[in-house]
């Protein structure tokens, strides 16, 4: 699972056998500089590990290093076309930077960059975009845009390497699925490096989330990506648990608890998604990474069917039951119901 070689950014190892990063790029424009550290506290908050910043403009260089010194996450410069950008960023602290090696304003650039990041430790993401792909890669591949994704990574990939760097993440996105998973595949066959993946322009709400999880899990289940991003338009911090829920229904990482609930149906004793908010309010969501809690509207859903949960609760006629790993432990009335769940979850977790 995951590449070979790691990279290390500010202490956060990527690929070699580390966890699946969760990644996220900030919203707020640095021409505000309250509103981008806000928004990375809050991610920080949500679990985010890392953030790209984009800096379109070298006016904003010093907005950026002032975003760098006090922001309390890891955060990667978004470069492109200039490579005075990413000469400031590097200045300026920036342990990362994404660039497209091949848009850099002049070869001779591209080796300042390249001598820079050298020099302070700093690590390169490169990469390809389905939006970007020209007629002449595309004839190369004979039509196959995934193929075509690939090449134009390992044209930006090669760039470095002729300059004997390889401290490097590389990455292929589209808005479509099927090229970025067979993208990716072939990129994770191919080369040792760490892999950023995820599905770019992915949209926004349900279909979103849906379009991103699709394109993630099917690559991630194959052994391919070692951080990742879920591209919607939403804020960050939905970005972040769309992310962890991914990599949680994937067995591969847990934040916090993971949730259970039935579908509810004419059966159902209690209202369904009214128990869950009620739950989360009592229980943090990064309480107690890998335990699995239920929530289910019957006695036939609850325990039976959701006895592999470690905990759980499940209406009643006159109220709920509270079971653990299957097992029935108390029974109450909705009155009662936090100050049940909170003793009884403590116990849980003291056992």
């Amino acid at each position: 699972m995951g590449s070979a070689r790691s990279v290390t950014i500010n202490g956060l190892k990527i690929g070699g056998g580390a966890p699946v990063r969760v990644e996220s790029m900030l919203k707020s424009r640095l021409t505000d500089l309250a509103a981008c550290l806000r928004e990375t506290e809050r991610l920080a908050a949500a679990g985010c590990e890392l953030a790209r910043v984009a800096l379109p403009d070298i006016a904003l260089a010093p907005a950026f290093a002032a975003l760098v010194k006090q922001s309390p996450l890891t955060l990667m410069a978004d470069i492109h076309f200039d490579h005075r950008l990413a000469l400031a960023a590097i200045d300026a602290g920036c342990p990362s930077v994404r660039i497209n090696p091949g848009n850099m304003s002049h070869a001779a650039g591209l080796a300042e960059v390249v001598a820079a990041a050298e020099a302070n430790g700093v690590v390169i993401r490169i990469g390809a975009n389905g939006g970007s792909l020209n007629n002449a890669q595309l004839e190369r591949c004979g039509g196959d845009r995934g193929a075509a994704l690939v090449l134009a990574v390992e044209e930006q990939l090669r760039l470095l390497l002729d300059k004997n760097f390889s401290n490097v993440i590389i990455s292929a996105k589209s808005s479509s699925v099927a090229e970025t998973v067979r993208a990716n595949l072939l990129l994770a066959n191919k080369y040792p490096f760490p892999l950023h993946v995820g599905i770019t322009e992915a949209g926004n709400g349900n279909s979103g989330v849906v379009k991103g999880a699709a394109g993630i899990a099917l690559m991630l289940s194959q052994g391919a990506g070692d951080t990742l991003r879920v591209s919607l338009t939403a804020p960050g911090e939905e970005e972040v648990e769309t992310g962890y829920n991914i990599l949680a229904a994937l067995g591969l990482r847990s934040r916090g608890w993971e949730l259970v609930s039935c579908p509810t149906c004419g059966r159902r004793r209690v209202e369904v998604a009214e128990l869950v908010a009620r739950l989360k309010k009592l229980l943090p969501p990064a309480a107690a990474p890998g335990v699995t809690v239920a929530v289910m509207g019957c006695e036939v859903n609850g325990p039976k069917e959701a006895a592999g949960a470690d905990f759980g609760v499940a209406g009643c006629p006159d109220g709920f039951i509270v079971f653990k790993k299957g097992a029935f432990v108390c029974r109450g009335s909705m009155d009662e119901f936090e100050e049940i769940v909170t003793r009884e979850f403590a116990e849980l977790l003291n056992q």
